[in-house]
């Protein structure tokens, strides 16, 4: 009488079930465990996508009083800006950190001669934030909604120099 062994299923990040730790190994190398594994929330902070393969480039920004890593080609969602003239590009200047893929420049705190250049993709409002206060045993009740403006933007460029 032959004794089969029960496998337990291992689930990646991504919520697939891969019976073996050799695949499992292989998924969290290919999709999970690398920096492009971008679109995905940690924290309850939504990262963004990325759009095109770059040669390791990558920077990180300070924009509306937040950082975010960006790389050429991603699009991501920033705190509203003004927009531009027609034809003309946003240029970054707050450079925290650049690479060219294979010098790192760290910046005290900003790189003077830096910058990222982006452009408007769209603007918009997210969806409605509800604030509701409310005081036990004496009828107090506020409700209010808020939407946040917003402007997506894709980056063009990084210039570390």
């Amino acid at each position: 009488m032959a004794i089969s062994k029960k496998i337990n299923p291992v689930r990646s990040f991504t919520g697939e079930k891969i019976l073996s730790k050799k695949k499992a190994e292989g998924a969290f190398a290919d999709k999970s465990m690398n920096n492009n594994n971008l679109g995905r929330t940690s924290n309850g902070i939504k990262t963004a996508k990325k759009t095109a393969n770059a040669p390791n480039s990558f920077a990180v920004i300070e924009t509306g009083g937040k950082q975010y890593l960006v790389e050429p080609g991603m699009e991501l969602k920033i705190e509203k800006i003004p927009k531009p003239a027609k034809g003309q590009e946003i240029k970054f200047d707050k450079i925290l950190l650049a690479s060219d893929g294979q010098n790192v420049k760290i910046g005290a705190p900003y790189l003077k001669e830096a910058a990222v250049m982006a452009e408007i993709k769209k603007e918009g409002r997210n969806r409605k934030v509800l604030i509701f206060r409310y005081h036990s045993k004496t009828r107090y009740r506020k409700k209010k909604g808020h939407r946040q403006p917003y402007s997506e933007i894709k980056i063009k460029e990084i210039n570390p120099d």
